[in-house]
């Protein structure tokens, strides 16, 4: 039996993004409550939510920017930089809460305190550029984890694997021309946010570290699962990571009412297992996933409970 970290506190409800907005803290209260009545949430070992600081936001984010966010959430503003990232006076730090809560996950799993992880956080991050708040995101919470992993824990290689139907430009963009980090997108195509064509491959030392793999809508399970086994596990073989983090949307389910890729909740907690079975070969095991999208209630819950039953099993 595996050793989970489980991070799942009320306080990532707090992010209040108003009515009608999918990004929404019933995403969390639905997650909370599957996990509550199951036996999971009991199977797994609770971490506790702590925010990120200036200085680990500092590793990717750039300072005027951070400043800017603490601003327009003290000020009230109503959303920041585009009109689908609504804030509240609150967003700020429930933000850091996520970016944090995922830095001490990772944290705790390279350090082998704990076998693997998930962070059942918002708001969501991988859409947030160094500079720039955009598709629901203002910190983006994988790319601080991973340059926390190769900046202070001593890593060489991290795998960031994205199955979010929609494009993690921003994790890409953060990351393109380094060389430690690989970063792996399967996406519907097109969709929003338009970018992760795939000659999109990075630049300079990171030239060949990114790897975008685009779906049309309608492909389903045969196609998602496929990318992951062909083109991920080959990527992976040359990679070679010491630590894999995943990008956990769930909003390629056939039941999202924001895209239509039409993949299964038995195809998440397959594609779990693929990325399991590449922890358990390149990383000793050590993976650990965050939540980004999802936004139909009872697929988000079923697809969360799928995947978080396989990485404690598996």
């Amino acid at each position: 039996m595996q050793q989970i970290g489980l991070v799942l506190d009320p306080c990532f409800e707090e992010h209040d993004t108003g009515p009608g907005h999918p990004e929404r803290p019933a995403r969390l209260e639905r997650i909370r409550r599957d996990l509550f009545d199951s036996d999971l949430k009991d199977r797994c070992r609770i971490v506790q939510p702590r925010a990120a600081d200036d200085g680990q936001l500092r590793l990717v984010h750039d300072p005027e920017y951070i400043r800017r966010v603490v601003e327009s959430c003290e000020t009230g503003q109503a959303s920041l930089d585009s009109a689908d990232t609504v804030i509240c006076t609150g967003s700020d730090r429930i933000a850091r809460l996520a970016a944090g809560s995922l830095i001490s996950l990772t944290r705790a799993v390279g350090r082998g305190e704990l076998s693997r992880g998930f962070a059942a956080v918002r708001p969501p991050g991988h859409h947030a550029e160094r500079d720039l708040a955009m598709g629901f995101c203002l910190y983006n919470n994988v790319a601080v984890a991973a340059r926390n992993l190769t900046e202070n824990e001593g890593l060489e290689r991290v795998l960031i694997v994205d199955w979010d139907v929609h494009h993690g430009n921003g994790t890409q963009h953060i990351f393109e021309e380094a060389e430690d980090v690989f970063f792996f997108s399967v996406h519907q195509w097109p969709l929003y946010p338009g970018t992760g064509a795939r000659e999109e491959r990075g630049r300079g030392a990171g030239r060949g570290a990114t790897l975008n793999c685009l779906l049309p809508p309608g492909s389903g399970d045969e196609a998602f699962l496929g990318t992951l086994r062909d083109e991920l596990v080959g990527a992976a073989e040359r990679f070679r990571p010491e630590f894999v983090l995943v990008s956990a949307g769930f909003d390629a389910h056939r039941r999202d009412p924001l895209a239509n890729l039409e993949v299964s909740t038995e195809a998440f907690a397959e594609a779990t297992r693929i990325v399991c079975d590449l922890a358990n070969r390149f990383a000793g095991g050590r993976v650990v996933s965050t939540l980004e999208g999802g936004y139909d209630l009872d697929a988000l819950g079923d697809s969360v409970k799928a995947h978080l039953e396989v990485l404690l099993e598996h």
